[in-house]
């Protein structure tokens, strides 16, 4: 077992073989004084971030997790992640997502560590499709010292939903790593543009979401169909994966709308920031986005957004004319968002919404707060 220095937070995750915001903390712990992270990682399968987290000098135990099981699987995980919180004695247990934030508190409470938080990132998500789920919510909340809310939407529903003191729950918004998404590469970008054929299409509306009901590409295909009157060289790029796909693909054809729409399949996660380049607007219908990387990838990338009022996003907005928010998730009211930032100098405001992300979507920004998070924590258990 490495021998602890400084703080040392073990960090809780589930459902994922590797999450890049992980990967960016890792590498700056390893450049940090005073601060030492562990890991528990609740997966199906032996996952591939084992060994990365073990490449940068980090503890990390596999704990074997089913997902489709997860009653069943939740409380299995929580006296093996109790006995691995006995082995190294963490200072701070830190949960990210809802399937390894549950069992996480329940064993840092029974292993008697002094500071449970979590950043809550699934905001509303069981109110709205699994409300029998609700009061796990409400547990692992009561278990936790500190909740860390990604965006305000969050935070207040926290608050107000769930009846959390507002004084239990902070807010730190998710951050990128800054040159990820400000260097260009136009090879990149131009191969892009010939594999989606978009050298002759303006303009060019970018999605990148799962195909799931929340995300609501129903309403993007219905804004679709209004904004091709107005653009006949319209290309939609909807960048995703997921169940609700042939619903989608069926709702285009429906719409006469296979021209204008292409469904790019798989990009390569290192062509992301080129994707975001080829896109003259990002257009984003979700009924709720806790945070919602892609408004921040967008924006830094200096693609003006186009959202329903949600997530990381509406906290910038006050900050100045970086997007348009519509206050209806439907097709008019979005198609209305797209026409009117196209009828104004759109790049403009692509430009003031890159000053906006640079300054409030920063890793450096996340890093910070969550250092703070973390001594403040640590000095009233004092």
């Amino acid at each position: 077992m490495t021998e602890q220095r400084g703080i040392h937070i073990m960090h809780t995750f589930a459902n994922n073989d590797g999450v890049p915001y992980l990967s960016w903390f890792m590498q700056r712990a390893e450049e940090a004084a005073g601060v030492h992270f562990s890991f528990l990682i609740l997966f199906p399968t032996r996952p591939a971030m084992l060994d990365e987290i073990r490449s940068h000098g980090f503890d990390c135990e596999w704990i074997k997790y089913d997902d489709r099981h997860r009653p069943t699987g939740m409380l299995l995980a929580v006296p093996k992640m109790w006995w691995h919180m006995m082995r190294y004695r963490p200072d701070i247990v830190h949960g990210h997502l809802f399937d390894d934030t549950l069992p996480g508190m329940v064993a840092a409470w029974l292993a008697r560590i002094k500071v449970r938080l979590f950043t809550r990132q699934d905001s509303c998500f069981h109110w709205n499709y699994a409300p029998r789920w609700v009061f796990l919510d409400r547990l692992a909340a009561r278990l936790a010292t500190r909740i860390i809310a990604v965006s305000e939407d969050t935070r207040t529903f926290t608050t107000e939903m769930e009846q959390v003191p507002r004084t239990k729950v902070g807010l730190v918004h998710h951050g990128i790593p800054t040159e990820r998404f400000t260097t260009r590469n136009e090879a990149t970008c131009d191969r892009l543009r010939a594999r989606f054929g978009l050298h002759d299409a303006y303009p060019v509306i970018g999605t990148v979401a799962r195909f799931i009901e929340w995300k609501g590409y129903r309403h993007i295909v219905d804004a679709a169909k209004v904004i091709v009157q107005h653009y006949p060289k319209v290309r939609f790029l909807f960048c995703g994966s997921g169940p609700q796909r042939p619903d989608v693909e069926q709702w285009v054809k429906d719409a006469g709308l296979e021209a204008n729409v292409v469904f790019t399949g798989w990009v390569d996660r290192d062509d992301v920031p080129s994707l975001y380049r080829t896109m003259d607007v990002y257009l984003h219908a979700a009924d709720h986005e806790p945070f919602g990387f892609v408004f921040a990838e967008a924006m830094m990338s200096g693609v003006p957004v186009v959202s329903t009022r949600t997530g990381g996003f509406a906290d910038v907005m006050k900050d100045g004319p970086c997007g348009v928010l519509v206050n209806m998730r439907t097709g008019s009211a979005l198609a209305g968002g797209v026409l009117s930032l196209l009828d104004g100098d759109h790049k403009a405001v692509g430009q003031a919404g890159q000053a906006v992300a640079l300054a409030r979507f920063s890793f450096d920004r996340m890093w910070d707060g969550y250092m703070a998070e973390y001594q403040a924590a640590v000095e009233r258990t004092i």
